[in-house]
């Protein structure tokens, strides 16, 4: 179980950077949206969460219908490797003189002047290059902007970066850091409507709907969690178990992916007076350390035979919707298995309760279901009247379909 520190730590986050941090100990990506107008203070939300919160580096990517991969790629941020200055041009009328022509980069190979065989240029590979001082990597956290906007061939090409960690530019091949996370950054009126291509849709582990009203953006506004110190009523342990039944969220207005944790700590967190102090020194709120123990809690985390039917009912009950015509994919079902193995540390649990299990799926599915248009609803083939499907479905989202599937599933006493 983690300790009673790292424990106040996560309670003291906001909504936006715990999705942030289970997706950092999960190894996956994210997507978070807000409503259009508010978009850019979300942008600067998360580059402030990125650099106070988990110390990293973050890149904003600018995406509209325009982009282009070399646009992409070039704001990741990327610099090519210097070419070699052994190398020369092509000496074949068959080979491209310009090596922006090529799929391959430039220095790739090395043609010397001395002949070959039959009188032909020889080819002789180079050594592989050493990046210098200079060399840049990809940023730990890429914040997509407007992603769902961009070319399908960018969204493919993105997808590729988080499947591989690597993307290919014209002149090289970049790798992504160890630690990496790409944040969607989505303007959409609710959850269920953020969403990019299909597969890429898919590959995003969770998503969550900032409300600018009631959640609204902490960091920006000045009262971020990082200046809450850290106090004993000396009540020891009495506070620090959390119940799972503390996890169950309130509802809040249709779109809000609700709170994943309850807003309790194991020991009172006192917040000081506002102050001028810079806090661009002060450490981050999560190191790498404090990750890398909460990664290795999620993996020891034990769940009953019982819960687990109850979550293999829930996926099924989703799958047999009326309302919904796809999105209960296994890769859905593989992420929603770890994020409740994430969530339980994190309540201070070594075991999976139903209550996060249901936390689990408001956030997994917000942005996979996709909901059924009223022609292809299954009682159409039985004679249904089209306008009464039409007005069954009036108003019905991914969150109402996951919030139906939660109230008819028995969980396990």
């Amino acid at each position: 179980m983690a300790d009673d520190h790292v424990l106040a730590k996560v309670h003291a986050l906001s909504d936006v950077e715990l999705a942030c941090l289970l997706s950092l100990i999960s190894n996956e990506h994210c997507i978070v949206s807000t409503p259009p107008d508010c978009l850019d203070d979300l942008v600067t939300e998360l580059q402030l969460i990125s650099h106070r919160t988990f110390g990293l580096k973050s890149a904003v990517v600018e995406c509209n219908p325009n982009t282009t991969l070399d646009d992409f790629a070039s704001s990741l941020p990327l610099q090519p490797h210097p070419s070699s200055p052994t190398t020369t041009r092509s000496l074949s009328h068959y080979l491209s003189r310009n090596p922006h022509d090529s799929y391959f980069p430039a220095g790739h190979v090395s043609f010397a002047h001395s002949p070959g065989r039959l009188g032909q240029p020889a080819i002789a590979p180079l050594a592989p290059q050493t990046p210098g001082p200079s060399h840049s990597q990809i940023a730990n956290i890429i914040l997509a902007k407007n992603l769902d906007k961009a070319p399908k061939a960018v969204q493919t090409q993105a997808l590729e970066l988080l499947r591989t960690k690597r993307i290919f530019t014209r002149t090289s091949v970049q790798t992504a850091p160890k630690t990496f996370m790409l944040v969607a950054v989505l303007g959409a009126d609710s959850g269920g409507e953020a969403r990019v291509t299909q597969h890429l849709n898919d590959f995003f582990y969770v998503a969550h709907w900032v409300d600018p009203d009631e959640e609204g953006f902490p960091h920006m506004d000045g009262d971020d969690a990082s200046s809450i110190s850290y106090t004993d009523d000396g009540r020891g342990d009495d506070n620090a178990s959390i119940a799972s039944t503390d996890s169950v969220v309130r509802r809040r207005s249709r779109g809000s992916t609700n709170d994943i944790l309850y807003r309790s700590s194991p020991k009172p967190l006192a917040m000081p007076a506002s102050t001028t102090t810079p806090t661009t020194n002060k450490p981050p709120a999560f190191t790498a350390a404090d990750v890398s123990h909460l990664r290795q809690l999620s993996l020891r985390t034990a769940i009953d035979i019982d819960v687990l039917r109850y979550q293999m009912n829930i996926i099924s009950f989703l799958r047999m919707h009326r309302a919904v015509s796809g999105g209960i994919t296994p890769q859905a079902t593989r992420h929603l298995d770890q994020l409740v193995r994430t969530l339980a540390p994190l309540h201070g649990l070594e075991f999976i309760t139903p209550a996060l299990v249901g936390v689990a799926a408001r956030k997994v599915y917000l942005h996979r279901i996709k909901m059924v248009k009223p022609s292809m609803e299954r009682s159409m083939q039985w004679g249904s009247e089209l306008g009464a499907i039409e007005r069954l479905l009036e108003g019905w989202g991914p969150e109402d379909v996951v919030e139906e599937v939660l109230a008819v599933v028995t969980a396990p006493a």
